[in-house]
């Protein structure tokens, strides 16, 4: 297939609804336009991650010297021992953050948690590539992409980015052009390193399936996919935008609560379900955050247990 041809094939392929794709996430379409691989029909295989935003306080305690903290190889030694399957250790807990950390410490952290049994299944940055300030949005696009050098030392297949707040002088399509110039940038680095990009849906520029669609449209890249964020699909029905953007799926942030934590309480063997029918094959990261009003009784080491055990009585 040539060039144009293929472009036109991606283009036909973002906006094609889950029944057309015939099950196939949106990785594994972009795939069987290689020359080196082709898409076979597969079940869903899905295996369990820790975002390590879950327990922030006690490695934020540690980046900051105080008493309690947790550091990244602790955090490597919880996962395992809760058996996670992977880890997606976010970069604000790497020392020197936004530094890229030494090849010495990545060494050191990746033996670690080979010896542990524990993939990276992820990590992730802070940027804003919608801001109207254009040096910061340049300054964020280098940041990204030296961290995804640094993913793909760490070995992460994915480096998680946000797309940004719309400022309110501006449209949303107008920003929604900045943000897709800044992922394509972004992407085509991943591509040099093999680090997919992964935009997730945070309640900013992305609050439903059809604003992640159609920035994925803009970009036409086999390198940038979306990490669906559970908690931040701020419409009527959050299932039904997780069951659509699926296709595009590069990870996941699996939380407790639904809408921003206003929705209830997520409704974990209907994700799974929802996951497992779209044959969905990858990491489902779940995520802890403390409820609101309640930050001082939030305690990671109970709160993670918890959400893991529903999560596999929901994979049984």
């Amino acid at each position: 297939m040539g060039h144009t041809d293929r472009r036109g094939f991606l283009r036909k392929t973002l906006v094609a609804p889950l029944g057309v794709i015939a099950g196939q996430t949106w990785a594994r379409n972009h795939c069987v336009e290689t020359e080196y691989s082709t898409v076979l029909p597969l079940p869903a295989k899905i295996k369990v991650s820790l975002n390590a935003w879950s327990y922030n306080v006690p490695l934020f305690k540690y980046v900051r010297g105080e008493e309690g903290g947790m550091s990244l190889f602790d955090l490597l030694e919880e996962c395992a021992r809760l058996d996670f399957d992977a880890v997606d250790p976010t970069g604000y807990f790497f020392p020197g953050y936004p530094e890229v950390p030494s090849s010495s410490f990545i060494s050191q952290f990746k033996r670690r948690a080979f010896q542990l049994g524990l993939d990276i299944s992820g990590t992730g940055i802070r940027n804003d590539f919608s801001t109207a300030d254009r040096t910061k949005r340049r300054n964020d696009i280098d940041l990204a992409k030296r961290w995804v050098e640094a993913a793909a030392e760490i070995g992460a297949p994915v480096l998680r980015v946000f797309a940004g707040k719309k400022p309110d002088e501006h449209e949303w399509d107008e920003v929604a052009d900045w943000l897709a110039e800044a992922l394509a940038e972004c992407a085509e680095h991943g591509e040099k390193y093999g680090v997919m990009i992964g935009v997730q849906n945070h309640g900013d520029m992305l609050s439903s399936a059809d604003e992640v669609i159609d920035l994925l449209g803009r970009v036409e890249s086999d390198w940038l996919g979306v990490i669906v964020d559970t908690g931040y699909f701020l419409t009527p029905d959050p299932y039904d935008d997780i069951a659509r953007v699926i296709p595009y799926a590069v990870n996941w942030q699996v939380k407790e609560l639904l809408k921003n934590r206003e929705g209830g309480e997520i409704d974990l063997p209907r994700l799974v379900k929802i996951v497992r029918d779209s044959a969905y094959r990858g990491y489902l990261p779940i995520e802890t955050l403390p409820i609101k009003g309640a930050e001082d009784q939030y305690d990671a080491y109970v709160r993670v247990p918890l959400l893991l055990d529903k999560l596999r009585a929901a994979l049984q």
